[in-house]
């Protein structure tokens, strides 16, 4: 799966916090009932909320890996939209465009 360079740099620069921050993000994931692809596309609504181009991206490429469809994807950025608005809407789409053209590629 594809790696960001800041994201491999931190993990070698502060290989502690990074490996306290994995086993956070494994204990959020098994504390409760959601599926793995429900769960990436939770976590793609709440980054197009954010914002976050790298976080819309990555999870796009998660939910996808465990199974999601494009038009799941996508809706879970509609959703999205009446609560963080139109352009966060629009921008996080943009960024699913780009993961889509990554894969096509």
């Amino acid at each position: 799966m594809y790696l960001p360079k800041v994201y491999q740099q931190f993990q070698e620069r502060f290989p502690e916090v990074f490996n306290h921050f994995k086993q956070l993000g494994k204990a959020t994931r098994e504390a409760g009932p959601l599926d793995e692809k429900t769960q990436d596309l939770i976590k793609l609504g709440i980054a197009a909320g954010a914002n976050s181009r790298g976080g819309v991206m990555s999870n796009t490429r998660k939910a996808m890996a465990a199974g999601a469809v494009v038009e799941e994807v996508e809706h879970a950025i509609l959703l999205a939209m009446t609560t963080t608005g139109f352009p966060n809407t629009i921008a996080a789409l943009s960024w699913v465009q780009e993961v889509l053209a990554e894969t096509k590629s």
